[in-house]
């Protein structure tokens, strides 16, 4: 029951940010920009984005390291089923699914991976709010645009920074100070019943093991620049498909359109991040004075672009390893054993 009350929340949230993006808006025209687009410009960005793919698999190497020493060519297959499961399951289960695969491979516990992939995926609003933050005089001025969506920006950067930057500062405490973090952890599990005490420090444990990697303040700046490497790629994807259409923003229009579109993304949605992701994407091109109609195209457009690819690649090392879709469903649904 708690699942489904997840699903039609994430459905309603979808619902929303569609009828926000479309409200309006004439359809015929949005169908004159997607027939006029040259999709030949699709071909690069895609190239690139994998690229950036190949980078996330490097990173998860980097930051496995400690734990267990795994080539960038074995993890590759691996963090592609899991952005396949994030765009066809709810609830990001392609991190869950990612994390059970390689303790089935390669024995890692699910919760030691599972905190490598929320150091990843921190490190990941970092710079998405850095692409914000690096904006902020521009976001002033688009505030008082039509896009109302833009307007309220600084204050979900703000509440973001916290969140993002508090998590950061407790993880990079974390791999810096093991002993210290787990006479912490220790100390809050104290009061829990003994039978589920010892089974959650275990789970605690293999989960600072998971933080290793940033033990040192070189190791967490090797991550941190691997990290703005990965989103500047996605943001030339960005560029490259914009060229299939007929605007030119600068190229910090769309670091923000990245930064603000994958902060969105963050809220509960559909598979695939449906109405998430289009929305602010639209706002943003609007306010930089995008016709509505061809922001409407060239979002849509890029967000298939981003899902596609990526989900089709997934599903065929999913065939290869030997996984049906009811199989990674499974998994998506598995717990930290």
């Amino acid at each position: 029951m708690k699942g489904r009350w997840a699903l039609v929340i994430s459905l309603a949230v979808s619902g929303a940010f569609l009828y926000a993006a479309l409200r309006g808006l004439h359809l015929a025209e949005v169908w004159q920009a997607l027939r006029h687009a040259q999709y030949g410009w699709l071909l690069p960005g895609i190239g690139v984005y994998f690229i950036g793919l190949y980078l996330r698999a490097w990173r998860w190497h980097y930051l496995l390291r400690p734990i267990r020493n795994l080539p960038t060519r074995e993890l590759f297959p691996i963090v592609t089923i899991g952005y396949m499961g994030n765009n066809i399951f709810p609830a990001r289960a392609g991190e869950v699914i990612r994390a059970v695969l390689l303790r089935k491979k390669r024995g890692v516990p699910v919760s030691a991976s599972l905190a490598t992939i929320l150091v990843e995926r921190v490190y990941d609003g970092v710079v998405m709010l850095g692409f914000v933050f690096l904006n902020l005089p521009e976001l002033a001025r688009l505030a008082g645009t039509s896009s109302g969506f833009v307007g309220d920006l600084q204050t979900l950067a703000l509440w973001g920074s916290v969140a993002f930057l508090g998590a950061l500062a407790i993880f990079l405490l974390a791999g810096m100070f093991p002993a210290q973090a787990e006479r912490w952890l220790t100390r809050a599990l104290a009061p829990l019943p003994a039978r589920w005490r010892e089974r959650a420090l275990e789970l605690g444990r293999a989960f600072l093991d998971g933080l290793r990697a940033l033990g040192s303040p070189w190791e967490a700046l090797m991550v941190f620049l691997t990290s703005v490497t990965i989103w500047l790629l996605e943001t030339a994807k960005y560029w490259f498909v914009m060229h299939a259409f007929s605007f030119r923003v600068p190229f910090f229009a769309l670091m923000l359109m990245n930064g603000v579109v994958n902060l969105a993304t963050t809220l509960p949605s559909a598979p695939g991040y449906v109405g998430t992701f289009d929305t602010p994407g639209i706002a943003v091109l609007v306010a930089y004075g995008v016709d509505k109609a061809v922001a409407t195209a060239y979002t849509f457009t890029l967000h298939a672009a981003l899902w596609l690819p990526v989900t089709a690649l997934g599903m065929y090392y999913a065939v290869r390893e030997g996984l049906r879709l009811r199989d990674v469903k499974r998994l998506s649904q598995q717990d930290l054993s």
